[in-house]
Parts: C-alpha cells; structure tokens; sequence
C-alpha cells in the first residue's frame, strides 16, 4: 500500500495544537504524573488530574505484558483536550490503547500515522468522541483524547508487551516514572498509583527485591516459579523508576523454544539460546576505556550523576590484571592518565575523583572520542570500549559513528551504556551490535554495583562468534534478527522467526570459541496447533520493524523501508514512528472509515491467553494459601495413602519427550552419568545438554592451544 500523505489542512491543524501546546506551558507548569505529562491542550491553560493510575505486569519466562489504567479528571468548567505525553519504556512494543466511552470499552486499530491523525482531527471539528496515541520518535509516545467535558471523567487502558534484560542471573523490569518528555515536570502525583507484577519462571526464582524502592513493595513467594509483588501509594513523589529484579538459580547452557500456532496460520517462535555458569573462562586481564559523556544534555533528569555512579562501581570491579584509560567528551574528546594504567587502588581512586569533578555542558560529538579510544589497542590483549551516554550527539556524527565501527582495531569491542529514559537506544545498539559488544540501558532506580559486576563477568566469560543457526529442512522462515550477535556470559540471545508446519526439528548451532570451531545440533519441537504465548507475535513484528529502520537509518535514508515498516504495524497493531492507534466512537464508526478491527480480533485472543495463565498463577496462590493454618498442619501430622498407587506424583518428570500442553517448550539435558535425555519442560532458558558439552570441549582446546588474541613474542 501506499503512504498516507496528509493534507494542508491536515499539517495546519497540527501546527495549531503544537502551538498551543508550547503555549500552555508557559501559562501553567504541567504535572507530571506516573510515567508522562499530562496537557489540558486546546485552550488558554487547565488543569488536567490522573485520578488513578493501575499497573498490572505479567512475566512469562522474561516477557513482559504490561497493561496501564487511567483514570483522567478535567478540573475545569469548560471541554478540553489531553494530551498525555510519556516514555517509551526499552525494547517495549505498544500493542493496545483503549477508550471507555459511554461505559463501553472502545479498542484502537492502527492505521498510517497520517491518516490516524486526520481522522482524529476531523473528529475534533464536530466535538465527537476520538482517542489518538502516537510515537513522536524513538523515546517518546503522545495520547490526545477529546473531548473531555467539564469535571468528566476519562478511562484509558495503554498495552505493552517488552523482552526483559536478564544478566547473570538477574532480570530486571523498569516502569519509568522519571521522565523529561517535556521540561519543568513537577513530580508530585495527585492520586492514586499501584503497581503490581506477578513473574513466573521455569528456572526457579531465588529472590526478588526493588533496588529502587526497596521499602514501598511488598514481596511474596507463592512458589519457586512464581514471585508477586505489589506497590501502592497516593500523592506520593514518582520522580523515581520503579525497578523491580529478579534472582534466578543459574543460567543454564542450551536451547529452548517457545511458540504460538493459531488455526492454520503460519507459527510464530522464540528461541533462547544461554551460556551458562559451567563456562568460565580464566580470568586473563583485559583492557577498557572508559568514555564519558559529559555534554550539555547529560544535565537533564541527572543522566551525568547515573552515569558516574555506574562508571564508578565499574572501575573498582578491575581485577589486578587489567589496565584501564578513562576519557570525557563533548564538543572534543579529553584522556585522563594519557595512557592504559593498572587497575590498583591508587589509580582507581585519582580516576573516580577525576570523574567527580566533571561538569555537563557542550555539545556532543563521539567521533573523536572513539577514534581516540582506538589508539589505546593491544593486538595481545582485548580491548573494551565502554560508552557512557545518551546518544544524543549530532545527526552527522551519528551517521559517521556507523562508519567510522567498521574500521575498528581487531581486538577491539564497543559497549554502549545508556542512561536515563531520554536515551538515543536505536543509535547505541546500532553501535554496540556492529562492534560486536552489548549495549545496556541503567535507570536511577537500578543497584549500580551489581550492574557494574554483571556487565564485568560478560566481558570475562567466553564468547561465542560467527554464531549461525540451521534449521534443517524444516520450514522455518522470516529470521530475526538475521544476523546473529555474539553469545555472551549472563545475556540470553534470543531468535525469533516464523514456520509452516510443526513437529521434531535438528537445531544445528555453528561459530566459534575463540580460534576452536564449534558445531553442534540440538533436538528441539515445534507445535502444530497452540494457542499459548501470543506475546511472541508482536516481539517478532517489532523486531523486523526495529530492524528495517535501523537499516534506513544505516543508509541514510528510511525511504525503502517505510511501506514495510507501516504493513508490519497495522496487521500486527504495533505504534511505530509511522503507525498510530485510533479509537473510534463505535463498530458503526470503524465501518464508515472501512477499518478493519484487526487488533480487536487479535486482543480477543492475546486476553484469553493471558487468562488463562492468570488462572495458573491463582492456582499456585491457592496452594500456597493451603500449607498455612491449623488444617495445614494436620495434613503435614496425617499421611494420606495416594488415591492411585500406581499414578506418578504431579511433581515427577513427564516421561512424554514431545510437548502436547499449549504453551510447553522442549529442551534436552545431561545428568551427571553424561548421559543425554530428553526433558519436555514448560517455558523455560535452555538446560545443561549437547550444546553445553560442545561448547565446553571447543573451551578446553581453546585453553590449551592459547589464550585469545594471541600474545606476540617476546
């Protein structure tokens, strides 16, 4: 299909609103409220309240479904706009805005962003009933619902499905309250917000704690699979991110796959590919430099204070072996020792010192820095460049980063560290995957001495390069991302793709360790029919749309990828830079625009889904509520013979090797007499298997021939 192309009087009105917009915010300082700004647009200044705020999350084995309920109060005697502007949270892929209207819950389509907005506007002209969310750009979305009658009230429901950051043994969610969307936020909430998120894992759960509100959830173990926590709070200051982390037992080395097949349609899957503890690599030192942002918009939502804190615990986790160089920039690059120095006490301490008598202000261009960081390779040793920043440097800069990855040393790697919610993400992963590094996102709410250590232990551990999978003659299809990153220690690589048909599938993983070559196949299954985990539909969409613009983005142009971009979000009712949801007033209404109620459909099936797991997790409460009391402890006192000798215990392994339960995923493990069995769990990342001991034997010879790169003679 072709682009929209909206009218003159399309971008007229547009301005119209912006301006005033800009206008109302000097008349009256917005309020921030829970994760955005809330605007009374369309007049001379209001006063808008959210009256209510509900968070509810849901983690299904590191995907998260987060559904946002808003209550809006106009405070005014008069009809008004809002406009509600807020973050994008990292990786999250908004899939659903939704609209009470006459007591009816009205759900939004996605259509070009042109034509959403058109539509909404020529809805405001006769003073009807339209909602609008659109992503401004890569960090920020904007909801506009209209019209809002003198002290009415308005419910909205926000959706939105997002892969966790899962770190040796840690995954962590991030709400982001803490926001700077619009300027001179006031951070005073003034009703009420609840938040409550309940995380099931088939790896079992270890702990659960909130480094950014430690005092404020309260925590619950209902089983080793399932954690809850809950946090409540009225007028209270959200100028903080909730984080919320999790502790898993071990990563464990394998694969796993989880999928959804709707009907006859094509499937969808996910497949987690994780190195595990068994993989330790001698700690050989290693070289960093450390790059610091320290340009003018690092001063915003105290992005330049998150980051010292992070370089900090960063540089008093270097081991005895390693050599480090930190560095700054803004409008130019400036090295402190000039040179790599051993990490001991003394250096560490000038370094920290150094970084706390920096100041934000300048513009900024990484080029130079990078360059300069270059200079410090070792063909002997590893080289870590570790970029702390927003990647909010110049377009042109931008652009000849990309390049300028490309000419990099050998034995170099280029991490990226983003900090704060105003993050360029698209531009610091695009940076990181090209180098073959990582790029993490911190928020003020995170514990930064256990990120630092996390991120630490990755560049310890072995990686595996040149990594490509073959799936045989199965037919699988639509690959994303295409190509590979490298494994590394405590960061899950996860696949995604589409197939025809199901059944028993070959898995063969090819790469490298080091200079060993590694080549191993592993049994895996894909169902025929299952209705279980349709999250995995829109993550596969989002990742092919996040990956055809960074292509654009590559070339320098977004042209050649903008029809696909668009096709991609309206059949997978996905907002993107070029996709928005509308809500209309009623079915009759979609009908009269000829809009198809795709995610209408499609959100039938995605809450009957997630329904059930709900009913799951009400479960394993119920039984943890039935081992508390007298009754439990009678029942502890009394044996009770099994009604059926001869039935195995629930708790036993099913002794099935193809998944048959909707939603189960198949992995293969090694017990301790090395002999290999294949298990059917539910969920789930990866076991200890024939992948684990291939990537071991390529690890043993590699620790025998040498260490990687190799050291020159002497």
């Amino acid at each position: 299909m072709g682009r929209f192309k909206p009218s003159s009087q399309t971008w007229r009105t547009s301005l119209f609103t912006l301006i005033a917009v800009l206008g109302l915010s000097l008349f009256r300082p917005p309020q921030a409220h829970a994760a955005g700004l809330l605007f009374a647009d369309g007049g001379l200044g209001g006063q808008l309240d959210i009256k209510e705020q509900t968070v509810n999350v849901t983690i299904n084995n590191g995907i998260a479904v987060t559904h946002v309920t808003q209550i809006f109060t106009n405070t005014e005697d008069r009809q008004v706009e809002a406009l509600y502007t807020f973050p994008v949270p990292k990786n999250a892929s908004v899939s659903n805005f939704s609209m009470w209207i006459n007591g009816k819950e009205m759900i939004g389509e996605v259509l070009e962003k042109g034509k959403a907005r058109e539509i909404y506007n020529s809805y405001k002209k006769v003073r009807r009933d339209p909602g609008l969310l659109e992503q401004v750009d890569y960090k920020t979305f904007e909801m506009r619902i209209f019209p809002i009658a003198p002290h009415a009230e308005q419910k909205v429901m926000v959706t939105y499905y997002q892969e966790l950051d899962v770190d040796h043994d840690w995954a962590t969610y991030v709400y982001p309250l803490a926001t700077t969307t619009r300027q001179e936020i006031n951070n005073k909430a003034s009703g009420k917000f609840s938040l409550t998120v309940d995380a099931k894992s088939e790896i079992p759960i270890v702990e659960m704690d909130s480094p950014s509100h430690p005092k404020d959830f309260a925590i619950a173990k209902h089983k080793e699979t399932y954690y809850q926590a809950s946090l409540e709070t009225k007028d209270g200051d959200l100028s903080r991110d909730v984080v919320l982390a999790y502790h898993l037992t071990r990563p464990r080395t394998g694969m796993d796959i989880l999928a959804t097949k709707p009907g006859n349609e094509d499937g969808y899957f996910c497949l987690t590919l994780t190195a595990g503890e068994e993989l330790k690599q001698q700690n050989a030192g290693m070289d960093y430099v450390f790059i610091l942002d320290i340009s003018g918009s690092m001063n915003d939502d105290g992005k330049l204070d998150l980051s010292r804190n992070s370089l900090d615990a960063f540089i008093k986790s270097l081991g005895a072996g390693d050599r480090f160089e930190v560095m700054t920039f803004n409008n130019a690059a400036h090295t402190f020792f000039n040179s790599l120095t051993p990490a001991d006490d003394d250096h560490k301490t000038k370094a920290v010192a150094f970084l706390a008598s920096q100041d934000a202000r300048g513009g900024t261009i990484l080029n130079p820095a990078l360059t300069t960081a270059y200079k410090y390779a070792d063909p002997a040793r590893m080289l870590n460049v570790v970029i702390l920043s927003d990647g909010l440097t110049e377009p042109a800069d931008a652009q000849s980063l990309l390049t300028l990855i490309k000419s990099r040393p050998a034995s170099s790697r280029v991490f990226s560290i983003g900090v704060g919610n105003d993050v360029n993400k698209p531009l610091l992963e695009n940076i990181a995957q090209k180098s073959g590094g990582l790029a993490a996102f911190l928020s003020q709410g995170d514990n930064f001495t256990r990120q630092a250590e996390a991120f630490r232990r990755k560049l310890l551990r072995p990686v595996a390069t040149d990594l490509k999978i073959d799936f045989g003659n199965a037919q699988v299809y639509d690959i994303e991302p295409k190509q590979l990153p490298n494994l590394y220690h405590g960061a899950p690589l996860r696949l995604y793709g589409r197939y025809k048909t199901g059944g028993d599938l070959n898995v063969t993983l090819t790469g490298k360790i080091g200079e060993n070559p590694l080549n191993t196949a592993v049994p895996l299954c894909l169902p025929k029919q299952d209705n279980a985990n349709p999250e995995i539909e829109r993550m596969w969409a989002w990742h092919k749309v996040d990956r055809l613009l960074k292509e654009g983005d590559a070339s320098g142009s977004r042209s050649s990828v903008l029809d696909e971009v668009v096709r991609l979000g309206e059949a997978y009712s996905i907002a993107t830079e070029y996709t928005s949801f509308i809500v209309l007033e009623n079915d009759a209404e979609y009908q009269r625009w000829e809009i198809q109620r795709r995610n209408a459909l499609r959100l039938d099936r995605d809450r009957a889904s997630q329904q059930t797991l709900r009913d799951e997790l009400t479960k394993m409460r119920n039984q943890s509520t039935d081992a508390l009391g007298p009754d439990a402890v009678a029942k502890q006192i009394i044996p009770l013979a099994p009604a059926n000798p001869q039935s195995p215990s629930p708790d036993a392994a099913p002794s099935n090797t193809t998944p048959s339960t909707p939603g189960q995923s198949r992995d293969v493990d090694l017990n301790t007499n090395n002999e290999t069995r294949p298990q059917t769990t539910i969920g789930g990342g990866g076991a200890f298997d024939p992948l684990t001991a291939a990537i071991a034997l390529a690890l043993a010879a590699c620790a025998l021939a040498c260490n990687f790169p190799k050291k020159r003679a002497a």
